[in-house]
Order: structure tokens, then sequence, then C-alpha cells
């Protein structure tokens, strides 16, 4: 399975001012895959040490001294290879269950920056013991999400046609309906690396569901593992209520929702450990679509919660694939939430808010790219109108508006449509926005 992110790793390694690199990203995203498959395809051979089952010897190494010379050549008798700095990549997976091996990139990085060393970290903000020495500065970072839209097609063998797409953008309309077919796909099944590996293995969505099922499980025993009763019971109101706040007329975050009479004080903690656990997004309201950094104008007490995964979402929802597919319901369960959810989940990059003016007013999304304040309507089929998004451009005159919606690719006056089932063109059309500046 193909992920963007390889490019990038590839990069690392040929970086002359390489750092050890930490992957971070929520359980399940495919992070241990990835690195093994780097390792496979730009490595002679790979040290993999998993820290969440390690070897009490190799657990007992890091208690003593952490100077890389000594782990480099406990490893290389414990797995009877040499490592070189140029043939061998080390890779730490869930480094953050035994802190010291955390602690030991800062000397990698000081005293022997010739070895490739990745670590790789689920609940790096959420686990670390008290006193942890994080390596600041001493480390590159990485983040891996779910497998976005444009990889699902990958996988699906479309790969080559959005090649063509890029290249002659004029060809978008030649694939329309298999990018069509493969967003309808993509909807109801999610980026979840294994619910999308049994899709196309088996195209069975009975057992897609249980995949992602048993993934809504593990999420819900990491929140008893690493938190006090009090705490898991307080996220997982939390994480359960997310679909019935979207199903409110006003879609921002209500605690009430999660318990009736709960305060913002009792939950503030529950939401940020989803949040650095990154089981959660949390999008900020802002009331000035004009000002830079947005981060500056954002509202603390006023934002909306999506899920890190399209698929877990509609099945934390209680809705089978059946009931979305091939009907308008797609788009309008819950307020058009699933469609907001496909949109934040592909622009995971960028820095999202959402933007309001009064009770009066409300543009899904509002972005900062290379200096410009971008924003985004989303709308959920061919029916475009939108008064929000009118009223922000009268009042703000932004250079570039973006759309995404069921029509065809089109730019009017600056505002550039681009069709769901295409939305990685946002990048590419972003690209040739900023250069005709």
């Amino acid at each position: 399975m193909d992920r963007i992110l390889m490019s990038n790793l590839v990069k690392w390694k040929q970086s002359a001012s390489r750092k050890p690199l930490i992957l971070e990203g929520a359980r399940q995203v495919g992070k241990t895959y990835l690195l093994k498959a780097f390792g496979s395809e730009q490595y002679k051979n790979t040290v993999y040490i998993n820290f969440d089952n390690v070897d009490p010897d190799i657990q007992q190494l890091f208690e003593g001294a952490i100077q890389p010379t000594r782990i480099i050549e406990f490893l290389a008798i414990k797995f009877s290879m040499a490592i070189t700095p140029v043939d061998t990549l080390i890779v730490f997976d869930e480094i953050q269950e035994l802190p010291r091996a955390l602690s030991s990139l800062k000397y990698f990085a000081e005293e022997a920056p010739e070895y490739h060393v990745v670590a790789a970290g689920s609940l790096l903000g959420v686990t670390l013991h008290p006193g942890t020495a994080f390596p600041v500065g001493k480390v590159d970072f990485l983040r891996l999400e779910p497998l976005s839209f444009e990889e699902f097609c990958w996988a699906s063998g479309l790969k080559e046609k959005i090649t063509y797409t890029r290249k002659d953008i004029s060809l978008n309309n030649n694939f329309k309906g298999e990018f069509a077919d493969a967003f309808q796909q993509y909807m109801v099944v999610g980026g979840m690396p294994r619910a999308v590996t049994e899709w196309f293995e088996s195209k069975d969505m009975n057992t897609v569901d249980e995949v992602l099922g048993a993934i809504i499980s593990a999420y819900k025993n990491d929140f008893s593992k690493h938190t006090d009763p009090m705490q898991s019971e307080r996220m997982n109101l939390v994480w359960q209520s997310i679909p019935s706040q979207f199903a409110k007329e006003n879609r921002r975050f209500v605690y009430g929702v999660a318990r009736p009479g709960a305060r913002a004080r009792e939950y503030e903690m529950a939401i940020a450990w989803l949040v650095d656990a990154g089981l959660v997004r949390k999008v900020h309201n802002v009331s000035a679509g004009d000002k830079l950094p947005l981060s500056a104008y954002k509202d603390l007490q006023a934002f909306k919660l999506y899920l890190l995964d399209i698929g877990l979402l509609r099945v934390l929802s209680g809705l089978s694939s059946g009931d979305l597919v091939g009907s308008d319901d797609l788009f309008s369960q819950f307020n058009g939430m699933f469609v907001e959810q496909f949109v934040l989940q592909q622009l995971a990059a960028y820095p999202m808010y959402y933007w309001t003016s009064g009770a009066q007013s409300e543009v899904d999304f509002v972005t900062q790219i290379s200096g410009s304040i971008i924003p985004i309507e989303v709308k959920s089929g061919e029916n475009v109108k939108a008064k929000s998004l009118r009223v922000y451009r009268e009042k703000y005159n932004p250079k570039l508006s973006i759309r995404f919606s069921m029509k065809d690719l089109e730019l009017n006056s600056g505002l550039q449509n681009i069709p769901l089932s295409q939305i990685w063109l946002f990048e590419d059309l972003l690209s040739r926005h900023i250069q005709a500046q």
C-alpha cells in the first residue's frame, strides 16, 4: 500500500542535516508498516524494536547508559548483524513506552548523527512519564494520518489516471465516473489501513465494519489503560457524543450533549487527551477573517470536534454502508458532517478554523497558507448557493476562495470550485494561484 509520506522519508534519509526522526500519528494509521517498508526499500538491513512488547534484555539496555556506541554494539550482537550508518535503519516503535529510549535520540543527534534512527510514537503527548527528557531541537518530525482519498485511489488502481489529471487538468472529466465511484467507497470505508486492505481484498462491508469496530474498541481500551476511571469515562462520553454534536442546528461542541449538566472544566482534560492522541480534530471558531495569524484570534470556548477518520465516524454513528451508498443521505446525514469530515481529513496538514459573523453567517473552514487567508465552503451536492461565503467575500475580499462540491472544476471571479471526488487537486490549484500572484 503506497503512502505519500514515503517520499518525505526518502528526503529525510538524503538530507545532510538529518537528525533522528519521530514519526507521529494515532494508533493503527500504518506507521509500523510504512517504516518497515521504508527500511526494506531503502536500506540493506533494518533493526526493528517495539517498546510496547520489548524483550527484557533490551529494556535493561536502556536502563543503563544510553550512549549510542553502547546501544549500537548491543543491538549488533542481539540481532546478529553489522549495524552501519549508511546501510542500516534503526526503528524504535512505540517509543513513548520507554522514555529513556526517547531520551537516547538526543545522544544519537549529538554523538552519532551518521546513524539513521527513526522512532514511531502513537501517544507521545499523553503517556510520557513526568520528568522525561524530551530531545527538544534534536529530532525531526513527520506525521502520518489515515490514508487520504488520493492514496485510496492509488490502492484502487487509479494512480496513473491521477497523474495524468495533474499533468493536464483538462483531462479531469475523462475519469470523472471512476473518481466518483472511488469517492463513494472512501466515504463508507474511510482511510484506516486495515479497513482499506480488507475492502480491497474481500469487498465485504460486514468484515470492514468488524475491523472498524475493533479499532474503536482498541481506542476505548487506551482510554482506560492510560487514564484513571473518571477521565476514561469522560473521554468515552466525549467520543461517543461527536455524531450527536453535529445533529444539532448549531454544530459547535456543547458539553451538555456529552452528558447533561457537564461543565467545561470537567471535560477539558478529556478533550485535550483525545486531541493529543490524534483521535479527534479540534477546529476553533474565529470571528476575524482578515487578521494573521488566525491562531491569535481563535475563540477557545467555541469549537467543533471531528474524528480522525470518516469510516470510524460512520461506524460510531451507527450507520451501515447501506444507509449511505447510492443515496443523497450520504451528504445530508447529521447536517452534512460526513462531507465536512471528508474535507477536513484531506486537508489535515493545514491549520483549520471556522468563521462566524454573529448568528447570521458561518463559513465551514478558514485556513492560512503562504500569508493568505483562504475561506473554504463545503457543499454536499450541486446546489452551491452559499450565503455565508458570499458575506465573507464581500466583507474581506479574499484573493482566493475555495468551494468543494459535486460540481465540475471551475474558477469564477476568485472562487475556485473543486469536485469532492478530485480533492487532491487542491494543492495543485493553490500552487498555480500563488505563482500567478
